[in-house]
């Protein structure tokens, strides 16, 4: 019986130890926000958000400019028209800027919504690769070691390389 006793209680230190060693996981860690900058479909996306965004400065300025004539011209002709036709003009500048003030939260809200559109794939890309290759080399858990995301130390195996050249850069 005291045999019988030892040799569990040796079976079940050995089945200890070894869920203890399965029970570790592999963490490796990626800068996602570094990796993401360096992919060439993003620095396409922001080239034409810069393009657009100076379409859309262009347009404003454009209308800014034309809004200051027509009050300049309006404020050299206002003496020599009467009172009812200055508050006419002056509510037609007032229109005039909250058209500008319109034109530019539409243009703003129009960027944030071709930004999310041409940098959703170029993210989702990232991180599928990430998967595959944390996967390919036995990872469990791949922490996000950018800026500001939380991770303290990153002392683990860094995946930039092998997802970059996943990825083809």
């Amino acid at each position: 019986m005291k045999q019988f006793r030892t040799l569990l209680i040796a079976v079940a230190l050995t089945l200890g130890a070894t869920a203890f060693t399965n029970a570790q996981s592999k963490i490796a860690h990626i800068a996602s926000q570094e990796l993401v900058e360096t992919m060439p479909a993003y620095k396409e996306a922001m080239t034409q958000l810069e393009k657009l965004q100076k379409t859309y400065d262009a347009e404003i300025r454009d209308m800014m400019t034309e809004a200051q004539k027509t009050m300049q011209r309006y404020e050299s002709e206002a003496p020599t028209k009467t009172e009812e036709e200055n508050a006419k003009r002056a509510q037609e500048l007032q229109s005039t800027q909250r058209r500008i003030q319109e034109h530019g939260q539409k243009a703003q809200q129009d960027l944030q919504k071709k930004e999310l559109d041409l940098l959703k794939p170029v993210y989702e890309k990232a991180r599928v690769s990430i998967q595959k290759v944390a996967r390919a080399k036995g990872y469990d858990y791949v922490l996000d070691s950018s800026n500001g995301s939380g991770v303290i130390m990153a002392d683990g195996f860094n995946l930039m390389a092998d997802v970059k050249k996943d990825l083809g850069m």
